[in-house]
């Protein structure tokens, strides 16, 4: 399996990777344009864009988008995170031109019908309601606010209700306008794929493209601190986030390996000792995610309100803990589940072909499987420990309760215990 990459003289970037023993292709385009790229007045419309993806383009109404996809058995879809806007598709090989020819069609002619416009929206507002109705869901945003507030980066991917009810056409257009260049664009294909036949097609899709700047992007700021909704829930919900880093930085890795010894599965110190050994939860798990320029540590939690005090102090020593003694066996296992969970994860074209895009956003380049497993496997046990010191006294934290959580203690009490 090799991966080529092509640059139309645009900017727009072709990566493929043909998967010999694949009958069907995955494909998409990833855009540069997440949530952390609107400004405050225009905050969930990357999300907003995404929802009219399908809702009929010049050519094709939104029926025969669906149709068009599904009558050749494949499917298409979207998603929009804080750093990335995709739209992608699955089809047999036979088919690879046809997805494409749809996913750029839909990027490239869109016509925000107005009354196609109103339907989204209220589904738009549903999704936040329903959003707000799940715990330990909303926890994350409010979690994500605190740790980088007034920053686009700290808002909520859907918005606020209040401003999705005034977007507009115009607001759309503006958007894709400034955001939607070839420079920001990147067409990722794997599985039964030809990188040739797919750059022809792509030359005749977006070469037209003009170019144009990437626009601005302002550079993260963790500060934390603590957001606390006291309500009537069967739960108290915690989350915790502590600074880590970002894609391109050498911690990311141990990072990682931290973050599944601690909290990452049932073998964990987190699941061993405060659920299975204690009993003070059903769930409880940690996890270090990344974006380019910071990354986040984070701690979930859900237990009885009468618990919640004990959940908390006792999460807090688990990471002291973790700093003194954490075992190279434990590490060795961490780093196996991660290396693991890659591996297995690129046996589908779906997550190569995001992997490649990523990638590329990122380093400009894809860097080979092999690569990157080496640097798994050179993540030593002291790498590990001096990030787990770094999580247990220094980094900075927020903090998110929400249920019946009067008796949890606050930020600064934590970080008292964590001093201590």
């Amino acid at each position: 399996m090799t991966v080529e990459l092509t640059t139309l003289s645009n900017g727009f970037r072709i990566v493929t990777e043909n998967m010999p023993s694949m009958q069907s292709a995955a494909l998409g385009i990833w855009v540069s344009a997440g949530g952390r790229h609107e400004r405050p007045e225009q905050n969930g419309i990357a999300h907003f864009l995404e929802h009219m993806a399908f809702k009929g383009t010049k050519t094709r109404s939104a029926l025969q988008i669906a149709e068009e996809i599904e009558d050749v058995g494949g499917y298409i879809n979207a998603y929009t995170s804080r750093e990335v806007t995709a739209y992608y598709a699955r089809v047999l090989a036979a088919d690879t031109g046809l997805g494409l020819d749809v996913i750029a069609d839909i990027l490239r002619n869109p016509v925000f019908d107005e009354r196609e416009i109103e339907v989204e929206r209220g589904v738009i507002l549903q999704e936040i309601g329903q959003s707000n109705d799940t715990p330990d869901d909303i926890i994350f945003d409010w979690l994500q606010e605190k740790a980088y507030p007034e920053q686009p980066l700290g808002r909520a991917i859907l918005g606020e209700a209040e401003r999705i009810g005034r977007m507009n056409r115009e607001d759309l257009s503006t958007f894709v306008e400034e955001r939607y260049g070839p420079g920001q664009l990147i067409l990722s294909a794997a599985g039964a794929v030809d990188h040739a036949t797919i750059v022809k097609q792509a030359e005749a899709l977006f070469g037209d493209m003009t170019p144009r700047g990437n626009g601005n992007m302002l550079a993260a700021r963790f500060e934390g601190g603590e957001i606390r909704r006291d309500r009537d829930l069967e739960q108290a919900h915690m989350a915790l986030a502590f600074e880590s880093p970002g894609y391109r930085d050498p911690g990311f890795y141990p990072a990682q390996i931290y973050s599944i010894a601690l909290g990452g599965g049932m073998s964990s110190r987190l699941f061993q000792e405060i659920r299975e050994k204690r009993g003070l939860c059903y769930t409880i798990f940690a996890q270090s995610g990344a974006y380019s320029d910071t990354g986040m540590t984070t701690i979930y939690a859900g237990t009885g309100g009468s618990e919640i005090a004990d959940l908390a102090g006792l999460t807090i020593d688990e990471m002291k803990r973790a700093a003194e003694d954490m075992t190279e066996a434990e590490i060795d296992r961490a780093r196996a589940q991660m290396k693991a969970g890659l591996l297995m994860g690129l046996e589908s074209p779906s997550a190569r072909a995001e992997r490649m895009a990523r990638m590329i956003q990122i380093w400009g380049y894809v860097p080979a499987i092999e690569e990157t497993v080496e640097r798994i496997e050179a993540v030593t046990p002291a790498d590990v420990r001096t990030f787990a010191e770094e999580m247990a006294g220094r980094a900075p934290m927020a903090l998110a309760y929400y249920g019946p959580v009067t008796g949890a203690p606050d930020h600064a009490a934590l970080q008292d215990r964590r001093a201590a």
